[in-house]
């Protein structure tokens, strides 16, 4: 019992410390400052704020929850929290200390100046006493609030928290909310809710208030909701899955009328990564084959497309040709992309074939870029005059007309991914990943299966990269990067390998984030970087990984077995 005790208060310290050094990361860094002008909720709190609170509550809340896991009593429950928010203060009053005492500091960490002094002692600069004792304070406290968030029943805790994230998110993205909110509501009632892009007061508590008591409801009543489901008779379930996948569609094909132009421009690119995740799945998904070069399919489809339908001087039939027609045209150009490139390396596994698809990926690059293919595809001054798809007569130049070019072919691309993932062929697929030499010995020809795989692979690539011609209306050597491969690669890992609705969502945190997070300047990096390593961290698997995977992972990583007892049978006298 005492090595329990003692081993809650090492964790509680541990995690302070953490927590201490990421404080004061964020704020040698310079994000304190930068985002102190930012106001989350108008004259209540701004991000700057929220980022010396948040390590502390989260420290907190991990404190306390192995605390919990530990078999602790509430109140060293709560102890360890504030123990854990008090630790948190430590490297930043250390910091403090030293900015005091030693000159020129400055000139070393150029942000530790009288803008973070005044931020961390909450403007007591001139009393140093009283400002470390007010962050060490407002530390404890931030930490009692996670350890208290640990002891309330779970409905209440996740309730809660959801309704903290949702105005947390809304005020920090005010920017983002307030162009979709333009679209749908008077400036008289927009005005109401946001004082320029910051939240106001009333609007918060009671999306606060509307957030909890949905988020609670739900909590309640899940269980019971989807008991009802099941029992209904099939024929009901039928009709109550076709309802929802109407107003999903319906729900679809309203989105960029109601998000507007840049957030239509983003999903438009989000689109186009979805295509290239979906084509890419089948050659490393289901078969098992690691290409890093699949940008060789999407540009093959992009300059193919390009000089096909361009009005300049590279363009072959002076803009007559219709995008409707390059696109199968770009499909089939890459399709024997992906058949001549695949024909070398079907004896290669593992590591050799991605460093040999790596390799691919960057010749195309510098072919793109040689003065030996210039006459034909403009070398690094590229293809220009891509003319925007012509549809009866109105030509979508928007990115809210575009949308629906990429969501009618992510929609083909998957329903294509989906029968093949339960075809004969996908099956074939699925045992080649799993051990090609047994494949082999169960007379599957394995060498057809992987060229068939990156032929059919490459398919949507070529798709993609004709999209991306017409929407960016240029075709540069420098769109087509050994990066785009990676991407798209990380993606597929990200939402889930063989998974398609986690290739979707893969897409929206790998592509759409780092564009949500532009209004962030040059701090989004750090911030995707850091919610990356989160999201990985907590789904190794995948965000929607397939259920194979899953198998995979759980046959990889098998339960521990419970510790065996320690007693020993004695033998009786006289055995």
């Amino acid at each position: 019992m005492e090595r329990d005790k003692k081993s809650v208060w090492r964790s509680a310290i541990e995690t302070g410390l953490i927590m201490g050094v990421v404080l004061l990361y964020l704020g040698v860094i310079g994000m304190f400052a930068a985002f102190q002008e930012r106001e989350v909720i108008y004259e209540v709190v701004t991000l700057g704020q929220i980022l010396i609170f948040f390590p502390a509550l989260i420290g907190g809340w991990m404190a306390a929850r192995r605390a919990q896991k530990s078999g602790a009593a509430p109140v060293i429950v709560m102890a360890s929290a504030l123990v854990a928010g008090a630790v948190t203060a430590v490297p930043t009053l250390i910091m403090l200390f030293i900015n005091a005492n030693i000159e020129n500091v400055r000139d070393v960490l150029v942000n530790v100046n009288r803008d973070w002094v005044d931020m961390v002692t909450f403007d007591n600069r001139a009393d140093l006493l009283t400002g470390t004792l007010a962050l060490l304070g407002v530390l404890i406290v931030s930490a009692g609030v996670g350890g208290v968030l640990t002891l309330l029943p779970k409905k209440l805790r996740g309730a809660l928290m959801f309704a903290g994230a949702l105005v947390l998110l809304i005020g920090m993205f005010g920017e983002t909310v307030r162009q979709i909110l333009q679209q749908l509501v008077p400036r008289e009632t927009l005005d109401t809710i946001y004082r320029r892009t910051s939240l106001r007061l009333t609007p918060a508590i009671i999306l606060f208030v509307l957030g909890f008591v949905g988020s609670y409801f739900w909590e309640v009543r899940r269980n019971a909701v989807t008991r009802s489901y099941n029992a209904m008779p099939a024929p009901q379930r039928t009709v109550v899955q076709r309802i929802g996948l109407l107003i999903f569609l319906v729900a679809l094909l309203a989105l960029p009328w109601i998000v507007g132009r840049a957030l239509s421009d983003i999903i438009v690119t989000v689109g186009i990564y979805v295509m290239m995740g979906l084509g890419l799945n089948i050659a490393i998904g289901l078969a098992g084959l690691l290409d890093l070069g699949y940008v060789t399919n999407y540009a093959v489809g992009a300059y193919v497309a390009a000089v096909l339908t361009s009005t300049g001087a590279l363009g072959l039939t002076g803009g007559q040709m219709s995008f409707w027609v390059v696109i199968p045209i770009a499909l089939i150009a890459a399709m024997i992309t992906g058949f001549i490139l695949a024909l070398p390396i079907l004896k290669m596994r593992g590591d050799y074939l991605a460093i040999a698809t790596l390799g691919f990926g960057e010749i195309i690059g510098t072919l793109a870029i040689s003065d030996w293919l210039r006459p034909v595809i403009g070398g690094a001054q590229g293809v220009l005059f891509i003319p925007k798809p012509n549809f009866f007569g109105t030509e979508l130049v928007n990115p809210e007309q575009l949308y629906y070019i990429v969501l009618a072919a992510c929609i083909v691309t998957l329903f294509v991914s989906i029968r093949l993932n339960n075809s004969r062929i996908g099956r074939t697929w699925m045992a080649v990943r799993e051990d090609e030499d047994v494949a082999a010995a169960m007379g599957i020809d394995t060498a057809r299966a992987k060229l068939l795989a990156f032929t059919v692979s490459a398919a949507t690539g070529g798709v993609a990269g004709a999209i991306f011609a017409a929407k960016v209306g240029t075709v540069f050597p420098n769109s087509f990067t050994v990066f785009v491969s990676i991407n798209v690669l990380s993606l597929i890992i990200l939402g889930g390998m063989g998974s398609n609705p986690g290739i979707v969502l893969g897409a929206i945190a790998l592509v759409g984030m780092p564009e949500l997070l532009r209004e962030f300047s040059e701090f989004r990096w750090l911030i995707y970087g850091a919610l990356l390593i989160i999201m990985m961290l907590n789904r190794p698997e995948g965000l929607i990984p397939s259920k194979v995977r899953q198998r995979e992972l759980a046959a990889e990583n098998p339960p521990e077995p419970a510790p065996a007892t320690s007693g020993v049978t004695q033998p009786a006298a006289g055995d």
